[in-house]
């Protein structure tokens, strides 16, 4: 079934009768939420699309570089990462099985990076983001990694790659 959103413009009284609904909670939703006003939110033709996933700053300690110094003592990373998926339909109903799992992404990234050696950065973002492009809901996915004090007078040295999973030849993600 098409979903059913609210017009685009509406008209005081049809603003008074959503602001005087009550809470439905046997839904989860508040009247004045978008998505309570839909019926299958996610169905073709709702105009929904992609749902972005953002972590800022996951700041950890890995071996990355080659030079002795940087082989012999862990370094401070902080990595910033945007993952693009399209959602199920289920998500809008709030269902948890629905979802892409974050936290579990976030703890296999924790784990890659923390007990992983890397002589480049390119690798270890190149790692980082094939965690992310795991799931075949992933349809695009960029991580940026800086490494804090890497070079003298700057406050940072950073690589960002992306992913791109739009089904054009020589987009696939290098495992």
């Amino acid at each position: 079934m098409a979903a059913q959103l609210l017009p685009e413009t509406c008209d005081t009284q049809t603003m008074d009768h959503f602001e005087n609904t009550q809470f439905d909670a046997a839904r989860g939703h508040h009247p004045l939420s978008p998505a309570a006003h839909r019926i299958d939110a996610g169905a073709p033709g709702t105009g929904l699309t992609d749902a972005l996933i953002t972590v800022s700053n996951l700041r950890l300690r890995t071996y990355v570089g080659f030079n002795p110094e940087e082989r012999a003592k862990q370094q401070d990373v902080v990595i910033n990462l945007e993952v693009s998926y399209v959602p199920d339909a289920g998500v809008y109903r709030d269902d948890v099985e629905a979802a892409l799992d974050y936290k579990h992404i976030t703890k296999q990234i924790i784990a890659h990076v923390e007990g992983g050696r890397f002589l480049l950065l390119e690798k270890l973002v190149s790692d980082v983001l094939a965690i992310c492009s795991e799931s075949p809901t992933v349809n695009r996915a960029r991580v940026c990694i800086a490494k804090p004090h890497a070079l003298r007078f700057a406050d940072s040295v950073s690589l960002t790659l992306n992913y791109n999973n739009d089904g054009s030849p020589g987009q696939e993600h290098v495992r």
